[in-house]
């Protein structure tokens, strides 16, 4: 399991992206459009995501976060060890 500051970081910067995000695209979650609802509602769990991935890779590079958030393998990347997945489920690859 992660860190109680961890976590902590995780709801602080979610909390800031998200009252962000949220004033700027209120038109958009209230739509009655479900197809418009429903692209704000990802973008609000890309956020989610973004803030776990950043606040759980501290002792990286700025940019290895960038590889870590896009997604995309960097070879120069070590792999999480244990600890770091919390022990849990398989690396991604």
């Amino acid at each position: 399991m992660a860190k109680d500051d961890t976590i902590e970081n995780r709801v602080y910067l979610f909390d800031s992206l998200a009252r962000s995000y949220v004033s700027a695209a209120s038109e958009l979650l209230s739509s009655e459009d479900e197809a418009v609802r429903a692209r704000a509602m990802r973008a609000l769990a890309d956020l989610a995501y973004v803030s776990c991935v950043v606040a759980d890779t501290g002792h990286l590079s700025p940019e290895q976060v960038r590889q870590r958030v896009l997604g995309t393998p960097d070879p120069e990347l070590p792999e999480p060890d244990e600890d770091e997945r919390g022990g849990k489920g398989k690396k991604r690859k």
